[in-house]
């Protein structure tokens, strides 16, 4: 096993929980919201956690939908969302209703997402011909070139 990373975090507002996991082997930190939420019907809203994070250079995080609450109707639109380790900002999930009935409120202390903590390798990107960059199967084939319709 590796050596953990240390991710360090602020609470700025004075209901924030901090993140959490469901159980041992689990992929993602629980985050919660501070406040009562009303997502309506097709419409998007930031939803806070009231916490901030500094993820280590080299790391990136992940803002991935709980199951429980996509099989409800609220999805992440942007999932996964990224956070960079240079951001300091308030953690906010851009939550969107698409379930049954004309909103959903999400309770205070709700989870509400999972935060997922990955390596970032280093790349270079390196310009070359068309011919350099080889051939494939699939070819330019674009959306949808290699499903069954």
């Amino acid at each position: 096993m590796s050596e953990p990373v240390e991710v360090r975090f602020t609470r700025i507002h004075a209901d924030a929980q901090a993140p959490s996991r469901g159980s041992d082997l689990a992929a993602g930190w629980d985050l919660r919201t501070v406040e009562q939420t009303t997502v309506h019907k097709g419409g998007s809203v930031r939803v806070h956690t009231g916490l901030i994070v500094a993820i280590p250079a080299g790391f990136e995080g992940q803002v991935r939908a709980r199951s429980s609450l996509a099989e409800k109707g609220l999805i992440l639109p942007n999932a996964p969302g990224t956070i960079d380790a240079d951001y300091r900002g308030e953690l906010q999930v851009l939550l969107t209703w698409i379930g049954e009935g004309d909103s959903f409120t999400i309770p205070a202390g709700e989870r509400i997402a999972q935060l997922v903590i990955n390596r970032v390798p280093e790349v270079e990107f390196v310009e070359v011909s068309e011919d350099e960059l080889g051939q494939t199967d699939r070819g330019g084939g674009g959306f949808g070139s290699t499903g069954r319709f």
